[in-house]
This record gives structure tokens, sequence and C-alpha cells, in this order.
């Protein structure tokens, strides 16, 4: 199978964090900053930021389309500002989210930056605890149909959702690129992207 390709939206925010995280793992990492650059991507990461500023300068380059149809077809994940730009909705957005996650998103709900905090969450997808940085993180506020939640903060099913799937879109509130801890990357790599390829392959 040929070297998987993801890119990493470079708008705006920290995609360096994200490039840094995902080199180590033997993927091949692209910028993306232009319509052009979606082609021959088996994935993509939309990185944490400004939601706003990213929303705009996606307006203005012409990316919002393509991302948008991207999103349907192959494998996404979005963190913190990268979860509200995917989502349905979010309050005080110049334009539309993309629409690939089925969920609203209240941004900056738990304060400013110098409310930001960490903690240990449950992501059952790797099999307990994960270490998360919150930093003007999100909120997920309704669910849709289909979205599964991969990632809690408190145990048990009362726990407040911090992270989502939606067949190959993740979104998630909080910083994996800066726990010190490659595994949710590793999880999306190989079970969202790499996975669904090689059944694909075979089925051939």
């Amino acid at each position: 199978m040929a070297t998987t390709r993801i890119g990493v939206l470079s708008l705006q925010g920290d995609f360096a964090c994200h490039r840094a995280a995902l080199e180590p793992l033997g993927v091949e990492v692209a910028r993306v900053t232009l319509p052009a650059d979606l082609a021959a991507l088996d994935a993509l990461v939309i990185p944490g930021g400004e939601s706003t500023t990213m929303l705009r300068l996606m307006h203005s380059n012409g990316l919002r389309a393509p991302l948008a149809a991207f999103a349907r077809q192959r494998p996404v994940l979005g963190t913190c500002a990268g979860l509200i730009v995917l989502g349905t909705s979010a309050d005080r957005l110049p334009h539309p989210p993309l629409g690939a996650l089925d969920v609203t998103v209240e941004r900056n709900a738990y304060g400013r930056q110098l409310d930001s905090f960490e903690e240990v969450l449950e992501v059952p997808v790797l099999g307990g605890a994960f270490h998360g940085v919150f930093i003007r993180a999100p909120r997920i506020g309704r669910l849709g149909r289909g979205v599964e939640v991969i990632a809690r903060r408190g145990r048990g099913p009362r726990g407040e959702v911090v992270g989502v799937r939606q067949r190959n879109v993740i979104g998630l509130t909080f910083h994996p690129e800066l726990a010190d801890d490659s595994r949710l990357h590793e999880w999306f790599v190989r079970e969202v992207v790499t996975a669904p390829r090689r059944r694909n392959s075979e089925a051939a």
C-alpha cells in the first residue's frame, strides 16, 4: 500500500504541532492552504486556533466548498477550533461551518485563555485514560443521529462529551497534539484512515 498522505490545514492556528505529532507515525504530511492542496490526500487535520479567522480565510481563498466535499468522502480530524469548523452550528461565526459533523458547538465555553486547563479524560477507543489539554475550549451541545461519543470528561455515560465520531469525521474539544501522547493521532491514522483503505484494497 502506498504511503499515507495526510494534510494539515495551515491557514492559522497550531498546525505545526499536528505536523510534529503525525510525522513520527510514518505518514507523509502536507500543508493545505489552497483548494489544489487537497488533491491526492488520504485524510486531513483541521487544527485548533481561531475559528472566526479560519472561516474568513477559507471563504476568501475558495477553500470552504472543497473542504466540505473532502469531509464527505475522506477522513478528517478537527481539534478545538477545528471541531467548530466541522460542526453544523456555533455562535458568533462570520460564515456557516462545514456541517460535516452533526453537532452544535458552543465557542469558548469554559472561559478565556486564563481559564484553560488540563484533565485526564476517558477515551474508550484508546482503552482508557488520555491527558486532555483544553485551551479556550468549545463545548459540544446537541448530538445528531449517528454521532458516536469517543471521549468524555468524567467517568461513565454522564461524563461530558469532549470527543465524537461520525463515520469518517472526528471532532475533539481538546488538543491531543499538545499532550505529549501520540495515541490519538495513532488511532486516527490506523483505524480511521488506514484500515478502511486496506479493506477497500482487499475487496477490490
